[in-house]
Parts: C-alpha cells; structure tokens; sequence
C-alpha cells in the first residue's frame, strides 16, 4: 500500500509540473486553455510542436539517467557511484567535440550526425571499459579502468576545443553543458528507444539486491555475476548513450536522485529503480523550466543548473550522511 502511495505521488507531481511546463514560456497560455482544449493556431502550434515534445524528451531522458544511476550504485556497491564512471557520457563527449571541430565533409560521417556520433562513442568507450574491467573479474578493475578512459576521453575533448575555432569551441561548450532547445519530435522518437531498457534494468531488481551483499552472496544464490555486470553496464550505456547524444551532459543527475530515494525509501532496487525513474523525470523537467524562464529570453543551459544544485548536494551526501552511506 505505502509503495502505491508513493507511486501515485510521484506521477502527480511529474503530472503538475508537466503541466506547469506547458503553460510556462515566451507566451503564457493559461492552464484553462490547455485542460480545455480551447486553443488557437498559435497556441496549439507552440504546445505541440514546440513545448510538449522537449517536455516529453526531458521525462525519457531524466528517467533513463536516474534509473542507470540506480543500477551502476547498485552493480558497483558502491553510494557515489555515477554511470559517468563506466565512460559513456565522456567518450559522447569525445566523439561529439571531433565531429564538431573536424568538420568532416564525408557525407555517410555528416548523415551520422552529432546525436549519431554521440552515442557510438559513448557505446564504444564503455566497451572498451567493460572489456578492461573484464580481465581480471573484479568489479575495483571495472571502476579503475572506467577512471581512465574518463581521462582520456576527456583530454581529448581538452584537445579539440584547443584546435577548434571560436564558434565550434562555443559549440563545444554549449553541448556539453546540455540542453533541450533543439527538442523535437524526432528526438522523442530517438529517446523512445531507451525505454525498453529502462524496463531491464527494472526486471534486473532482486538480481541488483543479491549482488549489493557481495559477489560470492550472489554466486551462492545462483546469479552469473558476470553476465550480469556486462547486462547492466550494456543497458546503462544504451540509456544515458541515447540521453546525452539528444541533450548533452545533464549532470548530477544520476548520482543525486537515486540518493533521495535511498536516503528515504531505502535501498530494495524494486522501490529505488521506479521511484528514482520518476523523481529524475520530475527533476529535469523542473531543472529545464527553470532554464527557459528564469533568464527568458536567455536561456541557461541544463547541465549548469544540474552541477550548481547537484554539487552542493554531493558535498553534504560525503560530509553529514556519511554514517548512513558507509563511508
């Protein structure tokens, strides 16, 4: 019963925000029009073509993060765990900056896109992590070789922003920071994809509360710690691959909304996937509310909002919740 009150909560917040996401904007259009339906062609032209798909990309996407976020604490045991660590948002990054500074005029590399270089970068350095990891069985290998591919990857995106001019260098920038300005009904589509595994790594629940008590606990429970290591990080590269490629960098969040939950609902994966999905959906689309109105015109990027709220918040999970955390 607790856990249906907490389910239906959560939606309803993510459904009032939603619908405050709507209205909010350059041009206000009243909650009455849109609950009633009684909108011009402006109206239904900016809420259908311009809000409704960026509301839409920013619940997928925070919901993925939140949920990788999740799983890697859970597969890494470890509360300060990011799937930053596995390589997926550096290496997008990476790839991203070198399509953006290279300039590549083939035309197969040009139909790729950002977006499509993106994701096979993040895919690509996430391999190569779990193949490193892999080696020697541990899952300290996992994380140690994830630390330096993220430091790889991240200086060269040092160096393409050295070599870039100034416009592609502010291009640089700007995407990395994240943002869903450019929202559209085509990158829901694309963000669509991520839902299946989101529902994996939800099936993946009493597998990730075997592993927590350690890797032989769950041999001895059956579970093929291994396959189900390699499951995961596939499925968390998928997700957040799929995330950033479409809207940047968002950062903090999958480390911070899986603590919430944790810190107030505990740590059973079947209560803390679901519920971080939700309270990651309900904290983006706020964090990007926030973006397009607070400076409007201007509009900050999300990613910033993220590390500014996300940081501070990360300094207190280390210095007062130490004890409940284990650290």
């Amino acid at each position: 019963m607790r856990r249906l009150l907490v389910y239906g909560g959560l939606m309803l917040v993510l459904l009032l925000v939603s619908l405050i996401a709507l209205n909010a904007g350059a041009v206000s259009i009243g909650m009455g029009k849109i609950l009633g339906g009684s909108l011009d062609v402006v109206e239904t032209t900016i809420l259908v073509d311009i809000r409704l798909p960026r509301i839409l990309l920013n619940i997928i996407v925070g919901a993925g993060v939140a949920t990788a976020g999740a799983a890697i604490q859970g597969l890494f045991r470890n509360p300060l765990a990011d799937p930053a660590l596995i390589g997926v948002s550096s290496g997008a990054s990476l790839f991203a900056a070198g399509f953006m500074v290279l300039g590549l005029t083939d035309p197969i590399v040009n139909q790729i896109g950002i977006s499509g270089s993106a994701f096979i970068g993040g895919l690509i350095t996430t391999i190569v992590v779990l193949v490193v990891g892999q080696r020697s069985g541990s899952i300290s290998s996992m994380l140690l070789a994830g630390i330096a591919i993220n430091a790889v990857a991240l200086s060269g995106v040092g160096l393409f922003s050295y070599l870039s001019s100034d416009a592609q260098l502010r291009s640089v920038a700007f995407w990395a920071l994240g943002s869903f300005n450019a929202a559209d009904w085509t990158m829901v589509q694309i963000a669509v994809l991520s839902i299946p595994f989101i529902g994996l790594i939800l099936v993946e629940s009493g597998r990730l509360n075997a592993i927590t008590l350690g890797d032989q606990e769950a041999s001895h429970l059956g579970i093929l710690v291994s396959a189900l290591r390699r499951r995961i990080v596939l499925y968390t590269a998928v997700i957040v691959g799929i995330g950033v490629s479409l809207a940047g960098v968002i950062s903090f969040v999958g480390l911070i909304v899986p603590h919430l939950v944790r810190l107030t609902l505990g740590s059973n994966h079947f209560v803390l996937v679901p519920c971080s999905a939700l309270l990651g959906a309900i904290l983006v689309v706020t964090a990007d509310l926030v973006c397009r109105t607070a400076f409007a015109p201007a509009e900050l990027p999300v990613g910033l909002l993220t590390a500014l709220v996300g940081g501070p918040f990360f300094i207190y999970l280390i210095v007062i919740q130490k004890e409940k955390l284990g650290i």
